[in-house]
């Protein structure tokens, strides 16, 4: 698995937190940072930024655990959204989602063996018009059928 360890972990959140002059105010960009750098928020990096910011633990858990966007486990390289709203769900993202599911090897909320893919069924996107929609690294690709669903991967690859 992917766990960092202390010695990995806080030279880099060290730069980050001078980065941003260990300004407590800064959490959530400090967490961002730390999150790009490692694909997901090691807990010896939260503890680092505990220590570093001088901020209870609590409070870093805390605002780790707030924000969606933010992750507490090991994530893929590539990240798939398969959205399952209402205008997607009728419009077939359960057949997509089974093919993804088919094809990578993990169910929804789980990653591939190889770290290469996390793949997640999530609420509304925001692109109805575009359904079904899958979100491949933050880009949005609409009419999605089952047929578009390996060169998909094969294009992460």
């Amino acid at each position: 698995m992917c766990t960092e360890t202390r010695e990995i972990v806080a030279p880099k959140v060290k730069d980050i937190l001078n980065k941003y002059a260990k300004d407590k105010g800064m959490l959530v960009a400090i967490l961002q940072d730390i999150q790009t750098e490692f694909n997901y928020l090691p807990r010896p990096a939260l503890e680092a930024v505990s220590q570093g910011l001088g901020v209870p633990m609590s409070q870093v858990y805390s605002v780790a655990t707030f924000f969606k966007a933010f992750s507490l486990k090991p994530k893929g390289k590539h990240s798939i959204h398969v959205c399952m709203g209402t205008a997607c769900h009728v419009r077939g993202a359960n057949k997509i989602l089974d093919k993804l599911v088919e094809k990578l090897g993990c169910c929804a909320g789980e990653n591939t063996e190889d770290m290469k893919f996390s793949l997640d069924a999530v609420n509304c996107v925001g692109a109805c018009a575009l359904g079904p929609v899958v979100v491949v690294d933050g880009q949005y690709m609409g009419n999605m059928t089952t047929e578009k669903v390996k060169p998909l991967i094969e294009g992460c690859q």
